[in-house]
């Protein structure tokens, strides 16, 4: 019985530490973003004045991949799919914009992009940007980017959890589905006039649509319990 114990122990143990590894210190993803859109301040745009969808210009596949740049932002970016005119897909909702948490989780602000069937939410330093992407080979179609909420530190050195998700469309309610493969663990929609994000702990957070960025979501706050290990 002993043995036994010892043995489930050591594979708990073994698990842990395979996962903690997977989450916190494997090679972070490469950045594909366009770095004009970070240098850019996507501040001082005016959100609700969104482009038509008509099909011209670019195509969501001609765009590198959106995704977090190390543990987050320093400043809140320009859109990711400004040059896309690719028509929404059958069953997609039109959630674009800037939105602001009303209930649920108060203070929360994020901008939503689509085009084609990609989408990219940015939000509190990080890049959230699924479907396809001219970095597709490198990175894959769903989003694969970092959490941005830092566990702890190494020096100056952030160490912040690893996250990817497919963003598939169910009519008309987006679903985040963990690694690609697994369970809904995020939906977004629209209800009325506002936009729902159902998160996987059980909350649900209802947004209301806002043109200007509020000045204290430029610079994104630091998330996470950050201990310092030296």
């Amino acid at each position: 019985m002993k043995k036994i114990l010892l043995l489930l122990a050591l594979v708990i143990t073994g698990l842990f530490l395979f996962f903690f590894w997977l989450m916190f210190l494997s090679a972070r993803p490469p950045l594909m973003t366009d770095p004009a859109a970070l240098a850019g301040d996507g501040s001082s745009l005016n959100y609700c004045e969104l482009p038509v969808l008509e099909g011209t210009g670019k195509m969501a596949a001609d765009i590198p991949k959106g995704n977090t740049p190390g543990c987050g932002y320093d400043h809140f970016p320009l859109p990711i799919l400004a040059e896309c005119r690719e028509p929404l897909p059958k069953g997609a909702a039109d959630i674009r914009g800037l939105w602001r948490a009303v209930s649920g989780e108060i203070g929360h602000v994020e901008r939503v992009e689509q085009c084609g069937s990609r989408v990219v939410i940015t939000t509190a330093g990080i890049i959230h940007d699924g479907g396809p992407n001219s970095s597709v080979e490198a990175v894959g179609l769903n989003s694969n980017d970092t959490e941005g909420s830092v566990l702890f530190t190494v020096g100056e050195k952030e160490y912040c959890g690893r996250t990817s998700a497919s963003m598939i469309w169910n009519d008309g309610v987006l679903d985040f589905h963990a690694f690609g493969w697994g369970p809904v663990v995020v939906r977004r929609y629209l209800e009325g006039a506002q936009l729902v994000w159902e998160y996987a702990d059980g909350s649900t957070t209802y947004m209301d649509r806002i043109c200007t960025l509020p000045p204290d979501h430029k610079v994104p706050k630091p998330r996470g319990r950050r201990y310092s290990i030296f």
